[in-house]
């Protein structure tokens, strides 16, 4: 059963191969297509939470903490922040609560001096990110 490798042979098994990673890429893009509208909360979105991504991005939240595993890790993950603060009140009361100047000695959130409307729009917005399907992620609830 010793027979040579030809290029031929080589040839088969290059373009077969090809072939099958190309479809299985296919099906896998088709698959993912169908299935993210289900899993990224898409219906949530509206005015106020567009305002709080805004927001988000200006002052540059992103910069201490975590969404959703991205970002910096020096601050608390903020993707299941809506339900371990108890909601839009929880989290506007610990928005306004940081003290200006921060906590001697200590890491601390500065305060930003949010008008309540902009407080609406960040808890929407933290509000909108908790309904996204993350499969469990992040696993730790503490953030």
């Amino acid at each position: 059963m010793s027979q040579a490798f030809t290029k031929a042979m080589a040839r088969n098994i290059f373009y077969g191969g090809s072939v099958f990673f190309f479809l299985l890429f296919l099906a896998l893009t088709f698959d993912t297509h169908n299935a993210w509208p289900d899993r990224d909360n898409r219906a949530a979105i509206n005015d106020s939470v567009s305002h709080g991504k805004a927001l988000w991005e200006e002052n540059n939240c992103v910069g201490c903490h975590s969404l959703l595993g991205e970002g910096a890790y020096f601050a608390p993950e903020l993707g299941n922040a809506f339900q371990r603060l108890g909601g839009k009140d929880g989290i506007k009361g610990f928005i306004m609560s940081r003290p200006k100047d921060g906590i001697p000695g200590r890491r601390s959130m500065p305060q930003f001096d949010f008008s309540p409307e902009e407080l609406d729009a960040i808890a929407d917005f933290l509000e909108y990110v908790s309904g996204i399907n993350t499969a469990n992620w992040p696993p730790n609830i503490q953030g």
